[in-house]
């Protein structure tokens, strides 16, 4: 019988699935992509020491690939991921040219362009896909682009002319069975109160979360709660923020729960495994992401609270602040994330980086248990079309498309 699975090369940052958004959607993904007949094997762009640094990075990782000989290769792309190195974005110029590749941006469209070429010049040398600014050679080389959220595939439209796929992600941590029951001892562990409210942060911590702001926020919350608690779950060394930097806001952030009087009501859980992740989140009230450039449907954490029916207070994007000037393309909102507010599956905070706005819309979820049912079910009921088995199965067909196989 003749073996139909599809064999990938994925490449990857070399950031720790615990410490690395990317990574940790990477290893979602090839598992999901396992269930659905596509053996991957995972190569990380990994620098060893001073040995080359991501030069020599890559030209093992392309080493890798050819030794591997996959019907496809697939490059996951943040440029955060590989410390904004370049060499990455030479990749297709070192892999096996029979070979088709696909590149996943999981970033696109904010970071400072090279300033070496004149606007004109970088359209002119994008749409004949020749170079990116972005990526280097990985978007013109591609047979296939994937984004995670429609605003990059409005980017790479604008730039390239041409239309990437837009495959979106799932939730980072499942409702594990026995949760709820978790989350239950886990509120006794903290020597919660019966009733007393807790309010949950999930994610990697780091400055662009909104965290100062939320912590500024708990003296107002704790004026009409004064047993409310806020745990924040997710640790603060990553690979957008190194472990001397993470050090250095754990301790800001610690000075200023004291400075703010709510020392005591702050637990910071650093990370923990997914099971004790989804206990958290059965065990929360409500959850609030007050992230500083607003939050979409791309950030997994998002989907993670909204699948485990937690009710979820959110900062939203401003569209002007999507206005990409320089890319000659101005981003309309993602359909999802407007959905995401007008139907009513998150309550929005008014106004970002700003802790009254954090305290108002907490205060009136917290003062309202109907309003919180209803927004874990229909939390609940949006999260539900995102999901692994689906992501991995647009993953299956694109790249069944882009081989040319039958019943694609």
């Amino acid at each position: 019988m003749v073996d139909d699975r599809i064999r990938v090369a994925m490449l990857h940052g070399p950031g720790r699935p615990d410490a690395d958004g990317v990574s940790d959607y990477v290893a979602h993904l090839v598992e999901a992509l396992d269930d659905v007949g596509v053996e991957v094997t995972p190569v990380p762009v990994r620098p060893d020491g001073d040995r080359g640094g991501w030069r020599a990075a890559t030209v093992r990782a392309a080493r890798r690939v050819r030794e591997l000989a996959p019907d496809v290769v697939h490059v996951q792309f943040a440029p955060s991921a590989y410390r904004f190195s370049g060499q990455p974005g030479l990749l297709p110029w070192r892999l096996p040219r029979r070979v088709p590749l696909v590149t996943t941006l999981h970033e696109y469209g904010w970071w400072a362009c090279p300033g070496w070429l004149p606007g004109r010049l970088w359209s002119a040398a994008e749409r004949a896909r020749c170079w990116d600014r972005e990526s280097g050679r990985l978007v013109p080389a591609s047979a296939a682009v994937i984004v995670t959220n429609p605003g990059h595939g409005d980017v790479v439209r604008a730039r390239t002319g041409r239309a990437p796929t837009h495959i979106p992600i799932a939730p980072n941590v499942a409702d594990h069975v026995g949760a709820a029951t978790a989350g239950w001892r886990l509120r006794a562990e903290l020597g919660l109160p019966e009733g007393a409210p807790l309010l949950a942060f999930f994610g990697f911590v780091h400055p662009v979360k909104g965290l100062r702001h939320l912590v500024e926020a708990l003296p107002d919350l704790r004026r009409d709660h004064p047993e409310l608690r806020l745990l924040v779950v997710g640790g603060f060394t990553s690979q957008a923020l190194p472990e001397p930097q993470a050090r250095a806001f754990r301790a800001e952030l610690t000075g200023l729960a004291r400075h703010c009087g709510v020392a005591e009501a702050v637990t910071f859980t650093g990370h923990l495994p997914a099971e004790r992740v989804s206990a958290a989140l059965h065990a929360a009230d409500v959850a609030v992401l007050p992230f500083t450039a607003g939050v979409s449907t791309k950030s997994g954490a998002l989907l993670a609270a909204l699948a485990h029916g937690v009710p979820t207070a959110v900062t939203v994007p401003d569209p002007a602040d999507d206005e990409l000037r320089r890319g000659g393309a101005v981003t309309v909102p993602d359909p999802a994330d407007d959905e995401l507010r007008r139907g009513g599956a998150v309550a929005v905070i008014g106004r970002r980086r700003d802790s009254a706005a954090i305290a108002r819309t907490v205060g009136r979820l917290l003062a309202d248990p109907v309003l919180r049912r209803r927004l874990a079910e229909r939390g609940r009921a949006f999260a539900a079309a995102y999901s692994w088995p689906r992501v991995a199965a647009a993953h299956r067909d694109l790249y069944a498309r882009t081989l040319g196989r039958a019943g694609a």
